[in-house]
């Protein structure tokens, strides 16, 4: 799954050609993708106006001049591709209709977005602006990971008592919003914590210092463009390159990069997930 940085690469991607653009038209080909697509949705997208497109954990969020906002999930393999940008963005013509362009934004300065997704993973409601927070979706979410309601106090207070591994702690969505695999690996090595330890055995200023450390791998993966891996794309197109600076994700048997630590990152199984780390420096 595109993680926190994947997203919100997307988002800035497509905020340039989507922001208080009118919506000239809204093809939806087919009636559902992970879920049923809401009732009328192109009719309910079609002459609305793009307010504000924003990101709440891994969803994209686009508030429109209806009073509705459009929620975006791209699953696994889901795409938002940009074409005939006309703020001179990306340089991709308008390309010819493939079989999983599900959902078609033609916008009113002649930019095309197209959603596209072979697995159908990925997802779209319709939900009134105003509550939005309450959605099915949105209301069970932590605090975002970048926002000033994640802090250390959050942190050290929703891992005290927990007798889960860390590992799994920070991926729990209902204690801080977004993270994913891969980023919480890496954050956890930068750390120098265990993805095995359990949460509420780490001691206090170790558990308050993964708060700018999470907040750095981040805003590092969103600065380079997302990590790219399996079907991610920017939404020019192009590949991201953060998977080039992995420490640990992905290098099961490669050679710690810690200065000083002699250690072969090893690969377990937490939770039907991968957990890549240093058996030698992380503790």
């Amino acid at each position: 799954m595109p993680e926190l940085p994947e997203v919100e690469t997307v988002r800035r991607g497509l905020a340039p050609v989507m922001e208080g653009v009118v919506i000239s038209r809204a093809d939806v080909n087919r009636p559902d993708l992970r879920w049923p697509f809401p009732e009328r949705m192109a009719e309910r997208l079609t002459g609305q106006r793009v307010e504000r497109l924003r990101r709440r954990s891994k969803y994209i969020l686009a508030d429109l001049s209806s009073g509705e906002t459009l929620l975006v999930h791209l699953g696994m393999s889901g795409r938002m591709l940009v074409s005939g940008d006309p703020v001179g963005n990306f340089v991709h013509e308008h390309p010819a209709a493939e079989k999983h362009d599900h959902v078609v934004f033609h916008m009113e300065n002649g930019a095309r977005i197209t959603f596209n997704d072979p697995r159908r993973f990925g997802a779209m409601d319709l939900m009134t602006t105003a509550t939005a927070h309450e959605h099915k979706l949105l209301a069970v979410l932590g605090p975002e990971p970048l926002g000033n309601d994640f802090h250390e106090a959050i942190l050290c207070n929703a891992f005290e008592g927990r007798n889960t591994p860390v590992k799994s702690a920070l991926l729990d969505q209902h204690i801080v919003a977004g993270l994913g695999n891969i980023y919480v690996c890496e954050t956890l090595f930068r750390a120098g914590i265990s993805p095995k330890r359990k949460a509420g055995h780490i001691a206090t200023p170790r558990v308050a210092a993964l708060v700018p450390i999470i907040r750095t791998v981040l805003k590092e993966a969103i600065e380079a463009g997302g990590s790219s891996l399996r079907d991610f794309r920017q939404a020019d197109g192009e590949l991201g390159y953060f998977q080039h600076s992995f420490d640990v994700y992905g290098r099961e048997g490669a050679p710690c990069r810690r200065d000083g630590c002699e250690g072969t990152i090893a690969r377990i199984v937490q939770s039907g997930r991968s957990s890549f780390y240093c058996p030698v420096c992380q503790r």
